[in-house]
């Protein structure tokens, strides 16, 4: 099966750069898989499609303002250095990717702040770097906050703001260790997570810490040579305990899939790292259904989508999407497969 498989048209026009003035206004696509239908919905009606017996599956990691901007120490130009992946229990050392890489050689500093800098150690594949941080004076995490910018994508053409730090993390994320939001969950209140509970399912917290394995670029034409890079994920026993009871688990956002499905593979391994590619051919054993933001082009994302929906009825509800005007991408609207 080709990547190329896995395509459609967006205009560019269609990709959200602001999140909604409400987190949960957004419009939902409901696709049904036995009927082969969908219909236009809006996201408040979510609860209404849970009922009791299900387990609903949340990610709760949370991101951190890992995106950070300085100076070469011993020149003018601007780095960037975008924080992927902790990679030493002390937290100095980091997988990252620096922008420009190319001038930057192994042993060269970045001053980032007063009390932040970054030596570049090594390089690692696919243009990634190792580097090391340097801190004075405080907790690594604490100074991150101050001196990182959140992590947005680089479909959204603008900026950081200062709205942003709240708008782009969900209402219950409580791990940290995202450098991107699990943004089907972007949509949910607590009002509406209380209507679900209302409705008779129970409420379950996963976590895995998005990094390059859920939104890097696919390098391959061949799904079946697709290799993605690992991201720390944990199942916590009261959620096994909460699925292995539950009729029907609803999982919200594809890295909440990633997770629950990794850990029903490894099975004795609930807290572990994953490079799970889910394509078409893959059998779920959790998920019973998925509520999903709306991906882009030959991602590793779409095709975890078509796997459990089928390509030929994604890629025209996308068809239908696109033609409707929603809103795609991590502050647009939503897909919620039943």
């Amino acid at each position: 099966m080709l990547l190329s498989d896995f395509d459609y048209h967006l205009p560019p026009e269609l990709i959200a750069q602001q999140p909604l003035s409400d987190r949960a206004a957004s419009r939902m696509l409901v696709v049904d898989r036995n009927n082969q239908t969908w219909e236009d919905r809006m996201f408040l009606d979510f609860p209404s499609y849970v009922k009791a017996g299900d387990c609903v599956v949340f990610n709760d990691t949370r991101v951190f303002p890992s995106r950070l901007f300085g100076t070469r120490e011993h020149g003018t130009g601007r780095v960037e250095i975008f924080l992927t992946k902790q990679i030493s229990p002390d937290g100095q050392m980091w997988s990252a990717l620096v922008r420009p890489g190319r001038k930057m050689r192994t042993g060269e500093r970045v001053v980032i702040s007063e009390e932040l800098s970054a030596e570049i150690l090594g390089r690692g594949e696919f243009g990634e770097r190792t580097v090391r941080l340097h801190v004075s004076g405080d907790v690594l995490f604490d100074v991150l906050e101050r001196a990182g910018h959140v992590p947005l994508p680089p479909y959204i053409r603008r900026a950081d703001t200062a709205t942003d730090r709240e708008r782009y993390q969900t209402v219950f994320a409580r791990e940290r260790g995202s450098v991107a939001a699990p943004t089907a969950g972007l949509h949910f209140t607590p009002r509406v997570m209380e209507e679900c509970r209302s409705a008779g399912a129970e409420i379950a917290y996963v976590t895995l810490h998005v990094g390059l394995g859920t939104f890097q670029p696919l390098h391959t034409e061949i799904l079946e040579n697709v290799e993605l890079h690992s991201e720390a994920f944990t199942v916590p026993h009261e959620a096994i305990r909460a699925m292995n009871t539950a009729q029907r688990v609803v999982a919200i956002g594809t890295t909440s899939v990633r997770a629950i499905e990794s850990e029903a593979l490894q099975r004795e391994m609930a807290s572990s790292e994953t490079d799970l590619f889910i394509s078409p051919g893959f059998t779920f054993l959790r998920t019973g259904a998925l509520l999903t933001n709306f991906h882009l082009p030959k991602s590793s994302l779409l095709v975890l989508v078509s796997a459990f929906a089928g390509r030929d009825l994604i890629l025209r509800a996308y068809e239908h999407a696109v033609r409707q005007g929603y809103r795609f991408f991590s502050y647009g609207d939503c897909m919620l497969i039943v």
